[in-house]
């Protein structure tokens, strides 16, 4: 029974919808910042312990990976475009309200996992760059952590447009950090310093084939290009999202994969795979090495900047993605409310950022946390590059993106193969998932139980094209 919301007197209202304020840049700087962070600035160190000096072979696989699975997101939300993204997607090819919810709250502990580890990786630099010697884990660094995603909460309840525009100067920041090390690398080997050779060079264990190594270090480094999706969330304060995702979304993906070959390739020329899979800091020791005259401390800053941006946009994601799956009704209703003034979904943020504060305070480390994000996105992004397939039958009104059909199956097999044991994954990882996914269901029970006491039920999604639905700032 679907119901509409009223005032005291009876009469009907209507939540205030979201503001379409994100055109073509904006939206390419929010993809390639969601991209970027992290990802490239922590894990470049864990890969190449993997593999050694072929560190940009997993950065260029997992590349391959999630364009083939965006080509699927790109004929879904400009099919559907409309908050919520593969949560919706799931729902409207299988229809079962149990998965749908699943996968909404595997992608949403996805987003607040990773803000969680930037949150984390803020805090550890800001010590470093101030000289406040709190050890990582310790209490100082939680403290900073809980303060920063309260900061994080703030800017994100203030608007997204307001978000947004400190994305792009964030964004700058972190393309800053990274196009330094670029350039450094390619200075120091046209000085004739470094190694190049060490860019074909495998590290694996004597009779093992280079090809497993590669592939578990891909499953690692899947995490540093998985923000992609986050932009179909977006999608309900973009102008004319089924004319410009397309274009938009392939050239922030393209961007990011040609930045994470390059500082690859500059970091494993200037320092050894092993000395640079030591530490939390790869990217600065790269600096040292090959400009051991550049201000380090102005580096660290572009770092802290850096991870800063990858937990906002993600917090970003989080808050609407409840927003939207509350507003069907497969979540509770009152995450779906939306501030009268600041026109932004204050409940869901607000609820994604007590779930940030308990990650932060409880779970670990930068490679087990982005491990653990991967693999839920590795099977998300398998439920929707079968979804789209399934999709096929349903025709829509207005003009939309469509991928060639080879391309959904050999991505539906490559992130379901990602996902596997056989990959070398860190089993810890398996466990984190498995509990986030138990309280995942805890909460559909919950939901189920406050759905019949309040006599409604889940709405079936409304995909239509809600273009126009909201003003444009």
């Amino acid at each position: 029974m679907t119901t509409v919301p009223s005032d005291a007197a009876g009469k009907a209202t209507v939540e205030p919808s979201l503001h379409r304020v994100m055109g073509p840049w904006l939206l390419l700087l929010f993809i390639v910042g969601d991209i970027l962070g992290t990802g490239i600035y922590a894990l470049t160190g864990q890969v190449a312990k993997q593999v050694g000096g072929v560190v940009w072979l997993p950065f260029l696989v997992a590349f391959v990976v999630a364009v083939i699975t965006a080509f699927s997101y790109l004929e879904l939300v400009t099919k559907y475009p409309k908050a919520a993204g593969a949560a919706l997607y799931t729902h409207k090819a299988f229809g079962i309200h149990f998965v749908t919810f699943i996968v909404a709250f595997a992608v949403m502990c996805s987003g607040i996992t990773s803000a969680s580890t930037a949150s984390r990786a803020f805090s550890v630099n800001l010590s470093s760059a101030f000289g406040l010697g709190y050890e990582s884990g310790g209490t100082g660094i939680i403290l900073l952590g809980l303060a920063f995603m309260a900061i994080v909460a703030a800017v994100n309840f203030r608007g997204v447009g307001e978000s947004v525009k400190a994305n792009v100067v964030l964004t700058c920041v972190e393309l800053t950090g990274l196009l330094i090390v670029i350039f450094i690398g390619l200075w120091a080997i046209g000085a004739g310093q470094g190694d190049v050779s060490r860019i074909t060079q495998f590290h694996t264990p004597e009779g093992v084939s280079a090809v497993w190594p590669v592939i578990a270090a891909t499953t690692l480094a899947f995490f540093a290009m998985v923000g992609f999706e986050d932009s179909v969330n977006m999608a309900e304060e973009t102008q004319n999202p089924s004319k410009i995702f397309p274009k938009i979304l392939l050239a922030g993906l393209l961007i990011t994969g040609v930045i994470y070959v390059l500082v690859s390739i500059s970091a494993v020329t200037l320092v050894e795979p092993a000395e640079l899979g030591e530490g939390e800091a790869p990217l600065l020791k790269v600096v040292q090495a090959g400009a051991p005259n550049f201000p380090i401390g102005i580096f660290a800053f572009i770092t802290m900047f850096a991870v800063a941006n990858s937990a906002l946009i993600n917090m970003l994601m989080a808050s609407r993605l409840v927003y939207g799956m509350s507003r069907e009704r497969v979540l509770p209703s009152v995450l779906g409310k939306v501030h009268p003034t600041r026109r932004t979904p204050y409940i869901a943020i607000g609820f994604t950022t007590l779930l940030a504060f308990g990650l932060i305070t409880f779970v670990g480390s930068v490679p087990q946390l982005g491990g653990t994000t991967a693999l839920l996105l590795l099977c998300v992004f398998t439920v929707v590059n079968v979804a789209v397939l399934v999709l096929r039958k349903d025709k829509v009104d207005h003009q939309h993106f469509t991928a060639p059909t080879v391309l959904p199956v050999i991505g539906a097999i490559a992130c379901g193969f990602l996902t596997g044991p056989w990959t070398g994954r860190n089993p810890e990882q398996y466990k984190i998932a498995g509990v986030l996914l138990a309280i995942g269901i805890v909460l559909w029970f919950v939901t189920v139980m406050i759905n019949r006491a309040t006599g409604q039920q889940p709405a079936e999604p409304r995909m239509e094209d809600i273009g126009g639905a909201g003003p444009v700032n």
